[in-house]
């Protein structure tokens, strides 16, 4: 069993490393891309959160605020000019920060028809599609998609190979736990890493349900107030810099640059992929040449349905909340009950 074992962990190993050694330029540039593409989303991420904190910390005043300002201490400067030095080198052709133990899933994408555009691989395009924009969801998901393919294989092996030879060594108990364990705990990370993409797509979807009141709301007293509607939805686009916001602004941006109107709300339901967004580019474009009468109505009747489904939604998670509560509030009055009993008990056992 335990040659076995070593056998399948060598094979792995031996696979892993035929697929690096068929590792072309193509590849290469294909990571290095990728890469660019990460960093510049983690910068926009950082940019995101410092944001975040300074609209936080101009709520507060005085000793409160310097202490608030203390605890959320952070150097988002400095992690910015290391992805900036990352971004430059790779763009000069300095391939040294890439992660080597990703690049055989490259290979087998550009390889294997049925893997680099598979169906794991459309859903993958889709969710990236909706989180990085068309430009960046191509790198992204060839990127995940070679850590997916990757890092089972080398992970696997390591893990076999380390407790094959605990167990060659005589500690059984801890080989045999990190043959079983171990081989699984790879696995398990690695969905999590597919999972947490839906995850972020899920979330992002809930944000912007969130936002969407807020945005078709202004929209529509703009709109009424006599504004023409590509200058109330620029107006709406830069009011905030959360995620409907900031995906109203790409449409701005799109229709200053001379895009039609068609293609930049069509991008735009594209990348929200939620039915209230999808309502609102459609309405718009349906009445491009209605005027602003009509338009206008549509939005107010917009705004009221968007409301009230508000309301239903903060409705429904309250309950939710109320049912998730109820577990650990029974856990809570059980240990109160015992509390109470055992001393009750303690006594009379004494009598």
């Amino acid at each position: 069993m335990l040659i076995a074992i070593l056998v399948f962990a060598t094979m792995l190993t031996i696979a892993w490393l035929l697929l690096l050694g068929r590792v072309t330029g193509e590849d290469w540039v294909t990571a290095a891309y990728s890469k660019v593409f990460i960093n510049t989303t983690a910068m926009d991420n950082l940019r995101t959160k410092e944001a975040a904190k300074r609209e936080k910390l101009s709520g507060y005043s005085g000793i409160i605020k310097t202490v608030m300002t203390v605890l959320l201490k952070s150097d988002p400067d400095k992690k910015t000019a290391k992805l900036e030095h990352d971004n430059l080198q790779l763009q000069q052709g300095d391939l040294g920060s890439l992660n080597i133990l990703v690049m055989p899933g490259y290979v087998l994408q550009r390889e294997f028809e049925a893997i680099g555009k598979g169906n794991i691989h459309k859903k993958i395009l889709t969710n990236s599609y909706e989180l990085y924009g068309k430009k960046r969801a191509a790198f992204e998901t060839k990127h995940l998609m070679a850590k997916l393919l990757s890092y089972p294989i080398i992970g696997v092996a390591a893990t076999l190979m380390l407790g094959s030879l605990l167990i060659g060594t005589g500690n059984a108990d801890i080989g045999i736990a990190v043959l079983g364990i171990g081989s699984v705990l790879v696995l398990v990370l690695v969905y999590a890493m597919y999972d947490e993409l839906s995850d972020k797509v899920k979330k992002r979807r809930i944000a912007i349900g969130k936002q969407f009141p807020n945005v078709v709301s202004k929209l529509a007293l703009l709109v009424t107030s006599g504004m023409i509607m590509d200058r109330a939805w620029k107006e709406t686009a830069y009011s905030q810099d959360t995620e409907l916001y900031i995906e109203m602004q790409k449409t701005s941006e799109e229709l200053e640059n001379l895009v039609s109107p068609e293609a930049a709300y069509s991008s735009f339901i594209n990348r929200c992929n939620t039915k209230e967004t999808a309502k609102l580019a459609s309405a718009i474009m349906q009445n491009l040449s209605k005027g602003n009468s009509e338009i206008g109505r549509l939005l107010k009747d917009m705004a009221r349905e968007a409301w009230q489904e508000r309301r239903h939604t903060a409705k429904r998670d309250a309950e939710k909340a109320n049912s998730k509560l109820m577990i650990p509030t029974m856990l809570l009055f059980l240990a109160i009950l015992v509390m109470l009993m055992v001393p009750v008990a303690m006594n009379f056992s004494g009598i």
